[in-house]
């Protein structure tokens, strides 16, 4: 199938099969998709451009099926996720700046791939240590349980080894500190949340997508968000970001808005039932789950970059 927009001739069932998978994906692990997507559509044979502005495209409709999901299971901090937009909203007009910046004096395709890769992977490395931990520290608090009590009903508390990181970040108390029930944070200070908020938003906007796999680790060992929680909030801050990125890089000449609809309609079954599963399993194992996907995502991108072939 011809896409006028962008110029290219892309496999419209390939493409709902990709927007399948990564609906699963992000209503499950909390992220629009974009370490799959961005990498699926660079290997299609999509210019990296064009890749950014139509995933963050794609991004927003999916979100708004699985954030409206995890509404109806409790698991969005409202409160929270409209806070991080002013944080967001700024960092993704510096990303997109950046690639403007790139198509100008650059060979953009290779700069954002290789950025690409490096944070792929090094996000899989951390997640996999620190999900590895927790679910070895969970299991001794289940031995100890039993030991004392006599009951080896599995628990449902979120447990990470970085639970300190969360405490000492809550230390830093520049004005105005706010608290977030719903999270079940008594104090954070504002600024914390801009600033993590931000740093996601430069990656949004910069490698496409919503940037959730930065975002819902840091809410969830920087801010000590509980896991279900961090999924539905980051989900619904997508929304709001992505649809201002889509917008800029629709202005920007980098969005094929018929490639984002023909994923989307795949999309919006898989994140459903994405979002259903949450229900299912702990906060270590989601994480433990997530590990191999930016992966398969960066290996993508090697693979395309290595033999200059298209799927």
């Amino acid at each position: 199938m011809d896409f006028p927009i962008s110029g290219t001739h892309l496999n419209p069932l390939g493409l709902m099969a990709v927007g399948l998978v990564i609906g699963v994906c992000g209503g499950f692990f909390g992220v629009g998709g974009s370490f799959l997507a961005g990498p699926a559509l660079f290997a299609f044979g999509l210019p990296m451009n064009f890749v950014v502005g139509t995933d963050m495209a794609h991004i927003v409709g999916k979100s708004i099926v699985a954030a409206r999901k995890h509404s109806k299971l409790g698991n969005v901090d409202f409160k929270l996720g409209l806070i991080m937009v002013f944080g967001t909203i700024p960092g993704v007009e510096t990303g997109a700046q950046g690639i403007q910046l790139l198509k100008r004096h650059s060979n953009v395709d290779q700069v954002v791939a290789i950025v690409f890769i490096v944070v792929l992977v090094a996000i899989s490395i951390f997640v996999a240590w620190e999900s590895w931990q927790a679910i070895k520290l969970t299991k001794h608090g289940r031995s100890k349980k039993s030991d004392t009590i006599g009951s080896s009903r599995s628990s449902k508390a979120d447990v990470s080894p970085l639970v300190g990181m969360a405490k000492r970040i809550h230390l830093f108390e520049l004005p105005p500190m706010l608290s977030l029930p719903a999270s079940g944070i008594k104090r954070v200070s504002l600024w914390t949340i801009l600033a993590m908020a931000f740093i996601g938003g430069v990656l949004s906007g910069f490698l496409g997508g919503g940037a959730g796999y930065i975002r819902m680790p840091a809410l969830v060992y920087l801010l000590g968000v509980p896991t279900h929680i961090a999924v539905g909030t980051d989900l619904f801050e997508i929304i709001i970001s992505a649809g201002y990125g889509t917008l800029s890089h629709a202005i920007k000449g980098n969005v094929d808005i018929l490639i984002a609809l023909v994923m989307h309609t795949g999309a919006a079954i898989g994140a459903q039932i994405g979002a259903s599963l949450t229900s299912y399993f702990q906060g270590p194992l989601i994480r433990l789950a997530f590990v191999p996907l930016p992966l398969a995502g960066a290996a993508l991108i090697v693979y395309t970059l290595l033999t200059g072939h298209h799927v």
